[in-house]
């Protein structure tokens, strides 16, 4: 990237002159802001902000931009993260037998769509094998049930350190990650195929066909230690109608997965998203 670029994601409780202090903090260390978007949750006191420059002709080296931040956040009790453009991260991604989500993800990545490497792919069964060799792509095979979960999650643990991995996407990979693994790495983006909050848990299609429903949704949220009740990043629907049967809403709604997940993955990428508390703000 020839003009690299820094970004603050930064919430923080409301309070007046706010804009004016991170702004100057750029501005007095000579930088050039390039995009700044912001939002105030009244009902939770709190404002929260995406700012980005260049980081051509900015004073600050780049590891002393966060400890000089850090000076301005403590007084105003901010909590904020520092992000640089020319920072590729690293993927693994999840899955178990369904292809659809790990297709599209690979494809979009070798496409540049998806800003970030695919080292690794990590999976309870062996279906799923010859994608990751057809691709270059390394592939762990982990089988996990109740017995043996603590176990096999330490391994994943470890593939995660060994690969340098930033973020785990779960591409219908069909288990429970535990609070532990969450509490121990907890970037983690799950897609579900409902439209939360609605049919929580498994066979969501064969239940929302029982219930008739008019439209089918999926939802990509960060994975918390509450089964499909983490911060939602993107949603999506497509209407359905009576002719569908089971097959066509399972049909209507992989195309659905893929595209929400991939949405939800890039606007995570390019630190879009800030989380705070169950919630998050999307920054366009």
């Amino acid at each position: 990237m020839t003009n690299p670029t820094a970004t603050l994601l930064i919430s923080c409780p409301d309070q007046r002159g706010l804009v004016a202090k991170i702004a100057n903090f750029i501005y007095a260390n000579g930088g050039n802001i390039i995009h700044a978007d912001q939002h105030t949750d009244f009902a939770a006191g709190l404002f929260l902000i995406r700012i980005e420059w260049q980081l051509d002709g900015f004073n600050l080296p780049r590891d002393l931009i966060g400890l000089a931040f850090n000076a301005i956040a403590q007084p105003l009790g901010a909590k904020w993260e520092l992000h640089f453009s020319d920072t590729v991260p690293r993927i693994a991604i999840w899955v178990s037998k369904q292809d659809h989500c790990l297709y599209d993800l690979i494809w979009r990545q070798r496409a540049g769509e998806i800003p970030a490497e695919i080292p690794l792919i990590i999976s309870n069964h062996h279906n799923l094998k010859e994608i990751a060799e057809q691709f270059g792509i390394d592939y762990s095979h982990i089988p996990i049930n109740q017995d043996n979960k603590a176990e096999q999650e330490a391994k994943q643990l470890e593939l995660l350190r060994k690969y340098h991995i930033n973020l785990v996407v779960l591409a219908k990979y069909m288990q429970v990650v535990s609070a532990d693994f969450i509490n121990r790495f907890s970037q983690v983006i799950n897609i579900h195929h409902s439209f939360l909050p609605a049919f929580v848990g498994a066979n969501p299609y064969h239940r929302a066909f029982e219930r008739g429903v008019k439209i089918i949704g999926a939802t990509a949220h960060y994975a918390t230690a509450d089964l499909d009740a983490g911060p939602i990043i993107e949603q999506d629907v497509v209407r359905v109608s009576h002719r569908d049967k089971v097959d066509d809403l399972i049909r209507k709604g992989k195309d659905l997965e893929r595209i929400v997940l991939a949405r939800a993955v890039r606007l995570h990428l390019q630190n879009r998203v800030l989380v705070y508390g169950n919630r998050t703000v999307v920054f366009e």
